[in-house]
This record gives structure tokens, sequence and C-alpha cells, in this order.
């Protein structure tokens, strides 16, 4: 039982994270009045996370031994617009900008 209340709790909190991306995203589309194509190709400011998740995909971050990005591959531009409305933070993290 101890276990099943742990994974409910996990999820619980999963769930939460994902919504708060997913607001947090809504929110910046609207306070700078842009759109990302939704799963058809049309411009939406209300994504889902989900959606944006599908963006990322195909992305791929090489690091060396010692933990150094050396390159970002396969990033395109909805996924950088999305890296920025998230902010500098998470463009760094994709090595966006550097």
């Amino acid at each position: 039982e101890e276990r099943i209340m742990a994974m409910v709790m996990i999820m619980g909190l999963g769930l939460l994270v994902y919504s708060l991306a997913e607001r947090k995203l809504r929110m910046a589309l609207k306070q700078l009045d842009e759109t990302v194509p939704d799963q058809k190709g049309k411009p939406t400011d209300h994504p889902t996370i989900r959606r944006m998740f599908q963006v990322f995909e195909g992305i791929s971050v090489l690091y060396d031994t010692q933990g150094i990005l050396l390159e970002v591959m396969n990033v395109r531009e909805t996924s950088r617009k999305v890296l920025s409305l998230f902010g500098r933070d998470y463009e760094v993290l994709y090595g966006i900008g550097i």
C-alpha cells in the first residue's frame, strides 16, 4: 500500500510539473502575441506541452566525458522559439545563443 501511495504522489507531482510548464508557455505566447504550429501546422497560442515535447523529438545533445557541451544537433526553428519562450536558462541547456 505504501508503494501505491508513493506512485500516486509521484504521478501527481509529474502532472503538476507538466501543467506548470504548459501554463508558462501559454502565458509567454500570449504576452508576446506569438504562436507555435499545432499538429496540423496551423498557428496556435494554446499548445499542449505534449505537442511541444514532440517538437523536441530528434534533437541530440552531445557532451564530452567532462560534461562540456560539444554539439546540439537537429534543432529546428520551432524548438528554438519554444526555448526562447521558456527563457535564457533553457536556451543555455541546448547551447543556443551561447
